[in-house]
């Protein structure tokens, strides 16, 4: 049987991808915020409906600068229920993640128990939109402004979602978005910032380009983080095509629904008021189930993602312990995500809840 991976990335037609970077060979700029950067900036600023938008060349710069333009000290709330990415972001900007414990529902932080975390040294709360599933923003920020500290979003996972109406491009302090070759929407490797106060633009631009504003100044010390125009490129032609992306994902999320409806396992419903991407395929698992059901479907050369695990704070670089937040952990090692992406055959579906009901039935 042919293999099956957790994830494909989403291409638009060669044709179309070519004619967008015909005008890069007549121009010869390919980097350096080229009219292609430009372009996608203005047209995903309007999809998302962002208050103000920066690119960058991936997702784990455009948080590592998003912390480092806030000036923080000191400890950031966070989960350790999400992708490696976000505590390195913390600790490589010189700041001490705290871990928060999530909800069962929907496997983000739990916002009920973030307060008692907080304390003179805190300095912010970086909660994650898990699997597209959207944090408890109205109750985190209260809490924020109630002890004057930032909020911050890992939004990686909500791209185009909307919650209670607010896109989630627009909650808190400011957010970023990873455009990687797996997301829902990708520019090959990409990411943003969003934010709210229009004066972080320069100091975004600064941390992305060397410090650098114009061509006989150095005013800031910063890295290298631009997004080439073959990255803006693909995702103009990805942008046009992102909503039937999200279509197909539904589709075949009702379809996994339809199947694994009444076996012994949990899967996410989609948040009351919330406009879905569609972006993952969770399910919860009894204890001692995930792995059996995970061999067997590598058996059969179709290959899921034991997402999150282990928990950032089992890291071996962090000398930490899961045991702080028992609800992460107990996720962690009964979740897996099954194979969705848009061209994902049907069929391949079926075949793959067929396996599930062999192994949870047997």
């Amino acid at each position: 049987m042919h293999s099956i991976n957790v994830t494909k990335s989403s291409l638009p037609p060669f044709e179309e991808y070519c004619a967008e970077i015909r005008d890069i060979w007549d121009s010869a700029w390919l980097t350096n915020m080229g009219r292609k950067h430009q372009a996608l900036e203005a047209a995903l600023s309007d999809y998302l409906g962002a208050r103000h938008l920066s690119l960058f060349s991936n997702g784990h710069l455009a948080l590592e600068a998003m912390l480092r333009v806030m000036d923080l000290q000191g400890e950031v709330i966070t989960s350790p229920f999400t992708f490696a990415s976000t505590v390195h972001a913390i600790v490589r900007c010189g700041l001490k993640p705290v871990y928060c414990d999530i909800k069962y529902s929907d496997y983000t932080i739990d916002e009920d128990k973030v307060e008692a975390l907080i304390n003179e040294c805190t300095c912010a709360i970086l909660p994650i939109h898990v699997y597209g599933n959207v944090c408890n923003h109205e109750k985190l920020a209260a809490v924020a402004q109630k002890h004057h500290i930032k909020l911050l979003y890992d939004a990686a996972h909500s791209f185009g979602e909307h919650y209670q109406g607010i896109s989630t491009a627009n909650m808190g302090d400011a957010c970023i978005f990873s455009f990687h070759a797996t997301k829902v929407f990708h520019t090959i490797e990409g990411g943003a910032v969003c934010f709210a106060d229009p004066a972080l633009r320069e100091k975004l631009y600064l941390e992305k380009n060397f410090g650098i504003p114009n061509a006989e100044e150095v005013i800031a010390v910063g890295g290298n983080a631009k997004m080439n125009e073959f990255q803006a490129a693909m995702g103009l032609c990805n942008l046009r095509h992102v909503d039937s992306y999200i279509q197909q994902r539904r589709a075949l999320c009702e379809r996994y629904a339809a199947h694994l409806q009444g076996l012994p396992l949990r899967l996410c419903p989609v948040q009351e008021g919330l406009r879905s991407n569609y972006s993952y395929l969770p399910v919860l698992f009894a204890e001692g189930q995930r792995d059996k059901v995970f061999a067997a479907l590598k058996a059969e050369n179709i290959h899921a993602r034991k997402y999150f695990y282990p928990l950032c704070n089992a890291f071996a670089c962090y000398e930490d312990s899961s045991d702080s937040t028992p609800i992460a952990k107990d996720v962690s090692r009964r979740i897996l995500t099954l194979p969705l992406y848009p061209d994902l055959p049907p069929e391949d579906v079926d075949r793959i809840c067929g396996i599930l009901k062999e192994v949870l039935h047997a």
